[in-house]
């Protein structure tokens, strides 16, 4: 399918030149829909029915086979979350880790807090270790090969950065950790619904979190952490309750992968909302997206790069970054410059690479080459 042709219609959000969806991107029409007519079904059900359990059911089956469609999965590796921040704290928190063990973070004060607090967190009872990075956010493989030691209980990367936009390279790390067996935890919120080919099997992670209100273009409070099915045993589930786990003979057993790791209710609507997005966006086809993507990406990297005073950061290969344009104007604060934006309808964000605070623009398959024009012409003018 291409997608020259104008996909705006599908969306309800109007009259705002939409560029952060590297923080939350818009809905589809359809998916709110979705939302909707399963709460208006669930209550025509019961909803504390039989019928209706076995509606939800349904709606969980089909949005585990959808993403495990996305990431190359099986369904039952799926579980449901709220955040990306769900998955990597169920691993953080939950990991059986000896005391003399280690765990590898890329470099910490370049990393989003999602993926960088909960590790920290673990300081005071294993070792944490912190690669090297430079600006974009790239490390040395041949640096992680030395730290890599027999206490190595986990490496923790983020697949794509949230403020240069770098695609990290995790396949090459999976087949490093592959030779020594060491766990690989994977934060995927960036690449998710807007590069072509997030294949767990490929970058031979254990574990993956990422939510569905970024790129994949779904609800918020909807997110899914992967776990490899044989990893399953290396955590420890965070909350036991009935949908987890049965008390049987004095004892308290833990019930199959993925109502191991998913104790209590959901975002039932949520995750019927996000099953649509997926659905929508796997229509769409993640080729094409990525095409998209990347064409405005390098517009307006092209456009800003012909502006006197502008800075570009992240790769300038296409292929080493997603959609994310981040920048800063000479003499000019970006958060000022943000709000000056919003007040023409122009929705950028601010964010920072290391202590340096930049703006980001990040479009979707949605967005067009005017809209960019637009946003530049409206940057020439600060």
């Amino acid at each position: 399918m291409n997608l020259d042709y104008d996909v705006s219609q599908d969306f309800p959000f109007k009259g705002r030149i939409y560029l952060n969806n590297a923080s939350t991107s818009l809905m589809p029409i359809s998916s709110i829909k979705a939302m909707t007519d399963f709460l208006v079904t669930y209550n025509e059900l019961g909803p504390d029915s039989s019928t209706a359990d076995n509606f939800v059911r349904e709606k969980l089956f089909l949005a585990r086979k959808a993403i495990s469609h996305l990431i190359k999965c099986k369904p039952e590796e799926v579980i449901l979350t709220q955040s990306t921040t769900d998955g990597v704290n169920m691993v953080a928190s939950g990991l059986k880790l000896k005391s003399a063990s280690n765990i590898i973070i890329r470099g910490s004060n370049h990393e989003h807090p999602a993926n960088h607090y909960p590790w920290i967190r673990l300081s005071s009872k294993v070792q944490i270790r912190n690669l090297d990075v430079n600006e974009i956010g790239f490390f040395e493989l041949e640096q992680l090969k030395q730290m890599v030691d027999t206490n190595t209980g986990l490496v923790v990367l983020s697949h794509a950065l949230f403020n240069t936009g770098a695609i990290l390279p995790v396949e090459e790390v999976g087949k490093i950790l592959g030779e020594s067996n060491i766990s690989y935890f994977i934060d995927s919120a960036q690449t998710v619904g807007c590069i072509a080919d997030v294949d767990v099997n490929k970058i031979k992670c254990n574990f993956m979190s990422f939510n569905g209100s970024k790129w994949l273009c779904g609800p918020m409070g909807t997110g899914v952490f992967y776990c490899k099915k044989e990893s399953g045993e290396l955590l420890e589930p965070l909350q036991a309750g009935g949908e987890s786990a049965i008390f049987y003979e004095g004892k308290l057993a833990y019930k199959e992968m993925p109502a191991k790791f998913q104790a209590g209710f959901r975002n039932w609507a949520g995750v019927a909302g996000l099953e649509a997005s997926v659905v929508y966006l796997l229509r769409l086809g993640l080729v094409n997206i990525r095409q998209k993507n990347i064409k405005l990406a390098n517009l307006l990297r092209e456009e800003l790069s012909k502006i006197s005073g502008v800075t570009l950061y992240g790769p300038e290969e296409s292929e080493k970054r997603i959609s994310i344009v981040s920048f800063s104007l000479q003499n000019q604060d970006p958060e000022i410059v943000v709000e000056r934006l919003e007040k023409e309808n122009i929705v950028l964000a601010v964010r920072e690479i290391f202590s340096k605070k930049v703006i980001r623009a990040s479009m979707h398959f949605f967005n067009s080459e005017s809209e960019i024009l637009k946003v530049v012409e409206a940057i020439k003018k600060m």
